[in-house]
C-alpha cells in the first residue's frame, strides 16, 4: 500500500474531520445498534441477555462489538460482579445522559420524515 502524500487533498481532509465536532459527534453515534443499545440501556434493560432479547435479529457478536465500542468511546461503563454465574450490568455514563435528549430530537425527526424518504439499501 503506498503512502500518502502529506501535502494531499485526502489528508487534508482527514484533518479537517478530525477536528470537527459534529464529525467527533456523529462518529460517537455511528453504527447501526449503538443509538437502540443507549436507548434500552437508559430505559432499564441493563444486561446483555436483556438487549439480546429486545433487539430483533442482532447476533451475539454484533452486540458484543457495539458494547466494547461503547464502553471505549465513554458512553457506557460496564460492571462485573463476582457471582456465581457471573453478572454484567451496562450503564450510561453522564455523556451518554447528555446524549439523550439528543437522541430524542433524532427520533422524532425520524419518525416525522418515515414516510418521505425511503432507503433503497
Amino acid at each position: 500500500m503506498t503512502k500518502v502524500k502529506e501535502s494531499s487533498t485526502n489528508q487534508a481532509s482527514r484533518k479537517f474531520l478530525a477536528e470537527c465536532d459534529l464529525t467527533h459527534a456523529v462518529r460517537l453515534m455511528s453504527g447501526r445498534w449503538k443509538l437502540p443499545i443507549l436507548y434500552l440501556i437508559s430505559k432499564g434493560q441493563n444486561r446483555f441477555g436483556m438487549l439480546k432479547k429486545v433487539i430483533p435479529n442482532i447476533t451475539e457478536r454484533m452486540l458484543t462489538l457495539s458494547l466494547r465500542e461503547l464502553e471505549d468511546d465513554g458512553l457506557i461503563t460496564r460492571t462485573v460482579f463476582a457471582e456465581i454465574p457471573p453478572r454484567v450490568e451496562y450503564a450510561l455514563t453522564e455523556i451518554a445522559m447528555d446524549l439523550l435528549p439528543i437522541c430524542d430530537h433524532i427520533r422524532h425527526w425520524g419518525l416525522k420524515h418515515k414516510q418521505s424518504i425511503i432507503f433503497t439499501d
